[in-house]
């Protein structure tokens, strides 16, 4: 089982305040017009209002008045007197009716705890534009969990896109929190693409504003992905995981959501765990066996030699392991007389009239004993070759020139890889821009003073 798979949602925000939950709002105040004369001079000052959206309607008075007064009687049974809580929501038509009838309204549902009332109510509020701007991210706020509450995903987005658009945190809640909340909202839907574009944006703009991306994205946007099988989304999002966390657990959860997802042929598989080596990510016993039967001790004898030798060395190798046993005496055995045929393999794989099968061998030999820049040469030259199988040959091109330190080269290179080795080229770019990045922040050493004379 893949940890990061138990891991849960990484969102915290479902109903984390109880902002919804109980805390009534404070509405527009509306003035009983008991005096005729006040009642005068309240339309005049209405019929300024309601030339800009605001001001109260004799519909509107006639509803509300009554209505405020029975809901802060002793004992008021909100249930009871839903029909003019009904009766009143078609007044609610200038602005100053939606902020004082929607907060009545949502307090209604506050004293009823009926949550599809106080949706009801704080959307009338905040469709007034009555708010002040101090408070309206947290209005939102509240809408979107109320909309979340009742699975009515599109408008929970949007308002929770206002709690975003106005800068709503506590000290619970940051921006940051809303924003993997919203992919959440795209996922709970059951629109995974468009949470993982979400995603992918948020990340982007992170990086391009110099900030840090918090790992748990990386880290949902993979669960979510491999959980539902999609790809290439998957690759994409572990890429970037461990580019930016790239510890070694980190890794080895990356590298097996790709052997999960994927069936491999031996030389794929081969291509992987070289990338696991690197990474330190092989930790258990039975990668090595894999490893070892991948690489072949016939095939790549010191290859599967030294891999023997590191697993051995870390404890990870059992001493009463057998297959790694004879896999060992048989690279050792091999590894003399391999080695003393490479320059002729050399020469045969340069002659004008190799053949792809020769020159493949060359690469694949040289590129076991760590001599990049030729394995690289015989790699280069194979591509251009008919019959060769071009994903193996750009992918241990790729390999030949991330050693080599040439990252650049090595991005293109891989980024022409397609089909089944798609994920395992995509990690391996992951690498080579981790190493790149390490060797930017470590300045060469200074040159030596020279000797005094």
């Amino acid at each position: 089982m893949i940890s990061l798979l138990t891991k849960g949602r990484s969102s915290s925000l479902a109903l984390a305040l109880a902002l919804a939950t109980g805390t009534a709002v404070v509405a527009a105040a509306v003035i009983p017009a008991e005096a005729s004369a006040q009642r005068n001079r309240d339309r005049d000052r209405d019929a300024t209002e309601e030339a800009d959206g605001g001001g109260y309607t004799d519909e509107f008075r006639a509803a509300y008045v009554p209505l405020d007064e029975a809901l802060k009687a002793e004992g008021a049974n909100v249930a009871a007197l839903m029909p003019q809580i009904e009766a009143l929501i078609p007044t609610l038509t200038t602005n100053d009716e939606k902020i004082a009838g929607g907060g009545l309204i949502y307090n209604a549902g506050i004293g009823a705890s009926d949550r599809s009332l106080q949706l009801r109510g704080m959307e009338f509020m905040l469709a007034s534009g009555k708010i002040p701007i101090e408070q309206t991210g947290r209005y939102n706020f509240i809408a979107y969990q109320l909309a979340n509450e009742q699975n009515d995903y599109a408008k929970a987005r949007r308002y929770l896109q206002g709690a975003i658009q106005y800068n709503f945190t506590t000290e619970a809640i940051s921006l940051s929190d809303l924003k993997i909340t919203m992919a959440e909202n795209f996922f709970s839907s059951n629109e995974l693409q468009a949470g993982f574009d979400y995603l992918t944006q948020i990340i982007a703009e992170r990086k391009a504003a110099g900030q840090a991306v918090p790992e748990q994205w990386y880290r949902r946007g993979v669960a979510v992905s491999y959980q539902n099988e999609v790809v290439p989304a998957v690759y994409d999002f572990a890429s970037m995981w461990v580019g930016d966390y790239p510890t070694a657990e980190n890794w080895r959860e990356a590298i097996n959501v790709t052997r999960n997802l994927n069936t491999f042929d031996r030389t794929e598989i081969l291509d992987l765990f070289r990338l696991s080596r690197r990474v330190d990510a092989l930790q258990d016993e039975s990668d090595y066996d894999y490893y070892v039967e991948a690489a072949d001790p016939r095939r790549l004898p010191r290859e599967v030699k030294d891999v023997i030798e590191e697993g051995t060395a870390s404890g990870v190798i059992s001493s009463d392991n057998l297959f790694i046993t004879e896999s060992l005496g048989i690279a050792n055995g091999r590894i003399a007389s391999d080695r003393a045929d490479l320059p002729a393999l050399e020469r045969d794989a340069m002659a004008e009239s190799a053949g792809f099968r020769t020159v493949l061998a060359a690469g694949a030999a040289f590129l076991s004993y760590n001599e990049y820049a030729k394995a690289a040469t015989f790699y280069q030259r194979a591509l251009g070759m008919p019959g060769v199988d071009t994903q193996m040959a750009l992918n241990r091109l790729g390999i030949a020139q991330v050693e080599l330190g040439d990252y650049a080269a090595a991005r293109e290179t891989f980024s022409q890889i397609t089909g089944n080795r798609l994920s395992v080229a995509k990690l391996w770019t992951a690498y080579a821009n981790q190493l790149e990045a390490a060797a930017v922040a470590t300045p060469p050493p200074a040159p030596a003073a020279p000797a005094m004379m």
